[in-house]
């Protein structure tokens, strides 16, 4: 949600009305983030900057970082170049599966520790020093932040309910109302409803959703690993940073 209304300048229940095609809910099959360049070509003519030239760049592994760092000279060219570097969503994801991690990152000291030591060593960072002493101006962002998740809190849907465990929407849930934040009306606060009566319920703190259904596994399995969707101050503030050239 947060990247394509970014890319787009909309919250998600416009882009769904604008982009019916390329817009996808939780529930249907396919990437959520497959249209970010389309969004952000249509953001910038609806400012009057549709003439800019522009790039977008999405590294998804370390080949492209590399490839990246090699022709980052060539999008000195271009008005306006986006990047979209996805490493920080996958060390929380794989900090989740692998046991090593978990031991390597246990809280968040150690997660930022391993994230500082990564960014030291990688080829954004390799890129950033080739242009260090070019005439640009560069915008740091992310999307979301993430917290470590510590309380389980029990909740019951349908089949069509989503999987992450900071936020559910689905037609039939059934939660305690005292443990969530709830809104029966999506477009309430800009989100789209995937079917009729759908409605949203998202984690405060560090709660973390879970199904009755294995609910043990679950609550041992998911317990202390970072997750992001939910209500909390470092989920929610997107930090911007704003770089010159020295």
């Amino acid at each position: 949600y947060a990247r394509n209304a970014i890319f787009s300048g909309m919250l998600p229940v416009d882009i769904e009305k604008k982009f019916s095609q390329q817009w996808k809910n939780d529930d249907e099959e396919g990437g959520k983030n497959l249209f970010e360049e389309e969004f952000f070509k249509a953001q910038l003519k609806a400012l009057g900057k549709g003439d800019l030239r522009t790039s977008y760049t999405k590294v998804l592994n370390n080949q492209a970082g590399l490839d990246l760092t090699n022709n980052v000279h060539n999008l000195l060219n271009n008005d306006l170049n986006v990047i979209v570097y996805n490493f920080v969503d996958m060390l929380s994801h794989a900090r989740t599966e692998m046991e090593v991690l978990k031991e390597l990152a246990g809280d968040e000291v150690s997660y930022r520790s391993i994230t500082a030591s990564w960014f030291e060593h990688s080829p954004l960072h390799q890129a950033l020093k080739k242009i260090a002493d070019k005439n640009v101006k560069i915008v740091l962002a992310t999307d979301h932040g993430s917290v470590r998740v510590k309380t389980p809190v029990k909740v019951i849907g349908d089949k069509q309910t989503t999987t992450n465990l900071r936020y559910k929407h689905g037609r039939n849930l059934n939660y305690d109302p005292k443990e969530v934040l709830a809104f029966r009306e999506p477009k309430d606060i800009g989100l789209p409803s995937p079917t009729i009566n759908s409605s949203y319920i998202f984690g405060g703190e560090d709660v973390f959703l879970c199904y009755p259904n294995n609910y043990n596994h679950y609550v041992n399995y998911y317990r202390n690993t970072f997750q992001h969707g939910g209500v909390s101050l470092e989920e929610m503030i997107v930090p911007v940073i704003q770089m010159v050239s020295k």
